[in-house]
């Protein structure tokens, strides 16, 4: 039965919130999706409305993380709900649930394992019972790394008709910071395993999201270290305990598409000689959670600080006879903000128009996959290239 809306932006108020309603404004206009905003106030919705552009008959909703019943009457009148509101630890269990009880497909930023984890145990069955598509992770984290190593992945077995069992993702360059709701998650996640420290084994597992599936010993990527493979030193990647946690999930929907011996881990790159080495261990050093100088959630960079960001990361997969392929992926925006809020709104979009798939939790890759990738290099500012 067609629904209402579209799409629904949730949480339109916050910064990446506002960001997702410009782009669809901008992006698609009149003759584009039914959609609507959401959140705690009208008010705000009005404002936040007329700040970004977007056009005065886009619909306005009122629904509440502390309102179940108000989540649920959301979620029944969209096909999709894209949710920005974090940390979801503690406001998206709820929205989820709704989200699954109405059979409605669901698309957000999250980066907290330890809660994907709570949601796919509770979860998981019902939502293919009910037909909802539910997708955490739609954002820098981890598209650009899931689909990336797919597209290895995809490159491998076309060239040598397997998968390369062991992949290496090396984050060239980066500029732009991750957005003030993803510190927000991060010390929520950090302040959940101080409660319950058996939480910190999930956090440690490389298939924490794979339940029941494990596979070979994983890289921790924790120190730093010189790699051979690229001739440079590496440096540990904030983003890793929650992109390979995807990445494997992605393998295990796929049926082990990168094959069940299959090992992964990302590392960000320092540079050359000593001097790299130097910016590895300084790397290795950092707390970016230390201090309170970071953006909040809500806040985050100017447009201009936005539009100059940017990222390229390098996907290296190695044949057990030496046999190398690389893929690369890159985006044109920085990557906690512009280019994640249009990863997040063409997610949704593309489980609207491109994608039926089966009910269940899933990841990007797995139940998007080159549909997305379309949808990101034609709209998105992304490239993905494999050779």
């Amino acid at each position: 039965m067609a629904r209402e809306f579209d799409v629904i932006v949730y949480g339109a108020t916050g910064f990446t919130g506002r960001l997702v309603a410009e782009y669809l404004q901008q992006t698609y206009g009149a003759d584009g999706p039914k959609w609507a905003m959401a959140g705690r106030s009208l008010t705000k919705l009005e404002d936040v409305r007329t700040e970004m552009g977007v056009a005065a008959d886009v619909p306005l909703l009122a629904a509440n993380s502390d309102d179940p019943a108000s989540l649920r009457a959301m979620a029944a009148r969209a096909t999709v709900v894209i949710s920005t509101v974090g940390p979801y630890q503690l406001y998206g269990s709820d929205l989820v649930a709704a989200c699954v009880e109405t059979g409605t497909a669901y698309v957000d930023l999250c980066g907290e394992p330890g809660w994907m984890r709570r949601m796919i145990d509770a979860h998981d069955a019902r939502a293919k019972e009910t037909g909802a598509r539910i997708v955490f992770s739609c954002g820098f984290d981890s598209i650009p790394f899931d689909l990336g190593v797919l597209t290895l992945q995809e490159g491998a077995i076309n060239r040598f008709g397997k998968p390369a069992p062991r992949v290496k993702c090396r984050v060239r360059t980066m500029k732009g910071g991750f957005s003030g709701g993803t510190a927000a998650s991060l010390k929520a996640t950090l302040a959940a395993a101080a409660r319950d420290p058996s939480l910190l084994t999930l956090l440690a597992s490389p298939f924490a999201l794979t339940p029941g599936h494990s596979g070979p010993h994983q890289p921790t990527g924790l120190i730093p270290e010189y790699d051979t493979t690229i001739a440079a030193w590496v440096a540990p990647f904030i983003m890793a305990p929650i992109n390979t946690k995807n990445v494997h999930r992605t393998n295990l929907l796929l049926g082990q598409k990168y094959g069940g011996d299959f090992v992964y881990d990302e590392m960000i790159v320092a540079g050359l000689g000593d001097i790299g080495k130097a910016a590895a261990e300084a790397l290795a050093k950092i707390n970016p959670l230390a201090g309170d100088k970071g953006p909040k959630p809500g806040e985050g960079p100017s447009k201009e600080e936005r539009d100059n960001g940017h990222y390229d990361i390098l996907f290296i997969g190695l044949m057990p006879d030496g046999a190398r392929i690389d893929a690369v992926v890159t985006g044109d925006r920085d990557p906690g903000y512009g280019s994640t809020s249009k990863m997040l709104a063409e997610s949704a979009l593309c489980l609207v128009q491109d994608v039926a798939g089966a009910g269940g939790i899933w990841t990007p890759g797995a139940l998007m996959g080159d549909a997305l990738r379309k949808r990101l290099i034609a709209k998105a500012g992304m490239t993905f290239t494999a050779g």
